[in-house]
C-alpha cells in the first residue's frame, strides 16, 4: 500500500471530514482512484457498501444497487479525490493493470483500461516516493503497464512480451508469446492462484514460458509444483490452479442488470467521456459474469 505524504494525510482529513466517513475508508478510496488514474476505481471496503466501482462521468456500482444515498457519497468523494489528482502537478498517470480480488477481504483493484507506453508507476505529491518502485530487471526497460495487489506486484513489457512478477521476495520473469495481456486476478481462499487476461480470454499464468527467477535462468528440469500461498515456499512458483470462489462470494449480476449497464457505458462511449478501449475492457469484464 502506497504511503501518504504530508499533503495525502492533509487530504485524508479533509475527506473524512467532508463526506463523514472514517480516516481509514477515504484512505482506501484514495488509493483506489490513485490506481485507477485519477478516471476510475475498483473498491473493497465496508464503509462504502463492500466492493464496487466507479468511473469518472457518472458510472457508480456498488453492492446494494438500490441505494441511491450510497452511490451519491461513492461518486462524490471519488469525484473529489479526482479533482485533487488532476490538479496535483506532480501526478502523472500510467498504464496498469485492471485486478480483481476473488477471495475473503477487502483489496483494491487496479483497472487497465487506459495502458500507456513506457509508462511505469504513476507518482502524486499526496504519496511518498516508493522505494521499490521499479524492482523489475533493468534491462526490460519501461513497462507498458503495473499493477499490484496484496504482496504481488506486475509489470508488463508488451514491447519485449514480457511479464514480471514480484512475489515472496522473487522476481519472476515471463515470455507473454503472442498473449496482449490487459489484466490479472488473483483469488486468496483456500490457496493462491494467478490468472491474467489476454485476447484469447482468461489465462493461466503457468501456461507462460518461465524466462528467469531473479536474474537466473530455469533449468532444463522440470518446474517444481507450485505451493498454495506464494510466500510458502522460496522454491516456488506463483500457483496458478484453478480456483472456485469462496463460500459466501457476491454471486454474477443478472443478466438484465448487465445489459442495462453496458447500455449506459454505450452513452458513455457516445459522448466522449470514456475512450474505446475503456469500453471495449469494461464490455468484457461485464460480459464473463453472463
Amino acid at each position: 500500500m502506497p504511503n501518504l505524504s504530508s499533503a495525502g494525510n492533509q487530504l485524508v482529513h479533509d475527506l473524512s471530514q467532508r463526506h463523514g466517513v472514517s480516516t481509514d475508508a477515504a484512505t482506501h478510496m484514495l488509493i483506489a482512484v490513485y490506481n485507477g488514474n485519477g478516471t476510475m476505481a475498483q473498491f473493497s471496503h465496508p464503509e462504502f457498501g463492500g466492493s464496487g466501482q466507479w468511473m469518472r462521468g457518472g458510472m457508480t456500482m456498488v453492492s446494494d444497487l438500490f441505494n441511491s444515498h450510497l452511490k451519491s457519497r461513492v461518486d462524490n468523494i471519488c469525484s473529489d479525490i479526482s479533482n485533487s489528482l488532476a490538479n496535483d502537478q506532480m501526478f502523472t498517470p500510467s498504464g496498469s493493470f485492471q485486478s480483481q480480488s476473488q477471495g475473503g477481504g477487502g483489496s483494491q483493484g487496479y483497472n487497465a483500461q487506459s495502458q500507456s507506453t513506457g509508462g511505469g508507476q504513476s507518482s502524486s505529491s499526496l504519496f511518498a516516493p516508493d522505494p521499490e518502485a521499479n524492482w523489475w530487471p533493468q534491462e526490460l526497460g519501461s513497462p507498458s503497464a503495473t499493477g499490484s495487489q496484496n504482496s504481488t506486484r506486475y509489470a508488463y513489457f508488451a514491447g519485449a512480451n514480457r511479464l514480471a512478477v514480484k512475489t515472496g521476495g522473487d522476481v519472476w520473469v515471463y515470455d507473454t508469446l503472442n498473449h496482449n495481456i490487459g489484466g490479472f486476478s488473483q483469488q486468496q481462499s483456500g490457496g493462491s492462484s494467478i490468472t491474467f487476461s489476454s485476447q484469447f480470454g482468461t489465462v493461466n499464468l503457468a501456461s507462460l514460458p518461465v524466462v528467469s527467477r531473479n536474474g537466473v535462468a530455469p533449468s532444463q528440469a522440470a518446474p517444481p509444483e507450485p505451493s498454495r500461498s506464494p510466500e510458502a515456499s522460496p522454491q516456488s512458483a506463483p500457483d496458478v490452479s484453478t480456483q472456485q470462489p469462496p463460500h459466501g462470494a457476491p454471486q454474477p449480476q443478472a443478466t438484465d442488470q448487465i445489459l442495462e449497464t453496458l447500455e449506459k457505458l454505450g452513452g458513455l462511449l457516445d459522448k466522449g467521456y470514456i475512450t474505446q478501449e475503456e469500453f471495449a475492457a469494461k464490455k468484457a469484464d461485464l460480459l464473463s459474469r453472463l
